[in-house]
């Protein structure tokens, strides 16, 4: 979420001064949304000598079963305690539940920021 800074007006209703121009440590980015479909990644600027791979769409999740990861095929969102609206859009962020051909499981990475679809089988 972007950082909007500090409110232009006081408690009083009176405007407030600005004190100094957005510095670049307070540059913020909108959110990826990463949905599923053919495999398509961006490479970000990061701070420091590092650059973040984000994964706009993909349809490739590593999916964990106790000691034996799989690669296997995104299908659908189920489910996404980040926003309900996000299950019925087919965003995968942290946290959604996502039904592979290895079945349902629990995506433990972020897309968004490192390129890539990890997630734990849920039993159900």
């Amino acid at each position: 979420m972007k950082d909007q800074g500090r409110s232009t007006r006081k408690r009083t209703g009176g405007r407030l001064k600005h004190l100094h121009k957005k510095k670049k440590h307070e540059l913020g980015r909108e959110p990826t949304e990463t949905q599923v479909g053919e495999n398509d990644f961006r490479t970000v600027d990061a701070r420091g000598n590092t650059q973040k791979i984000r994964a706009l769409t993909t349809d490739v999740a590593n999916v964990t079963d106790g000691d034996e990861t799989v690669n296997a095929t995104i299908q659908d969102v189920v489910e996404n305690d980040a926003n309900p609206n996000y299950a019925r859009r087919n965003i995968i962020t942290k946290g959604a539940v996502i039904v592979t051909n290895e079945g349902k499981a629990r995506v433990t990475s972020r897309p968004g920021q490192t390129g890539q679809v990890n997630a734990v089988a849920v039993d159900e």
